[in-house]
């Protein structure tokens, strides 16, 4: 650049305040939560588990239908037991009374981990679902864990 008399301009440097800092940093910790908040989409795109076997209710993708989960026993009343290779939580919401539901929360797909005074407890984003319907106990997720298939033949859990 060069003035109206031909001397070279020699520009300005430019330098960043600290808002410009400040709200850039902002920026970029807001899309790594956003990020990290984010479930797998399905093959829909969605993530809600529709399609999914594992939370259509059918056996999963590693477990098998007839696959002894566990016993009666080990399902405590009024609690519950996540099997997570199995994509299945079984609970026992009174006694001798069994549900199974799938393991993967509604909102963004994180596994349940823990079932406790008749709740299923998400702990991702605080999710939790009744032991005995899958129904929304308290948000974020919207929708029920969808029911799985299982059979209680004597003392013997397995995938239906």
């Amino acid at each position: 650049m060069t003035s109206s008399q031909g001397i070279p301009r020699i520009a300005a440097p430019r330098t960043v305040g600290r808002r410009t800092v400040v709200a850039a940093a902002g920026a970029m910790g807001l899309s790594t939560a956003l990020a990290a908040c984010g479930g797998e989409p399905d093959a829909a795109g969605g993530s809600d588990g529709a399609g999914d076997p594992a939370v259509s209710g059918g056996a999963g993708a590693s477990g098998a239908a007839g696959a002894v989960l566990a016993k009666t026993a080990d399902i405590p009343e009024g609690g519950g037991k996540v099997f997570e290779d199995k994509g299945v939580v079984v609970t026992q919401p009174t006694a001798g009374e069994f549900k199974a539901f799938s393991s993967k929360c509604t909102h963004t797909g994180c596994a349940v981990k823990d079932i406790s005074d008749g709740t299923i407890h998400c702990p991702c984003h605080g999710s939790r679902f009744s032991a005995a319907d899958g129904s929304v106990q308290a948000g974020p997720a919207t929708k029920p864990l969808p029911a799985a298939s299982i059979k209680v033949d004597g003392d013997s859990i397995t995938l239906a």
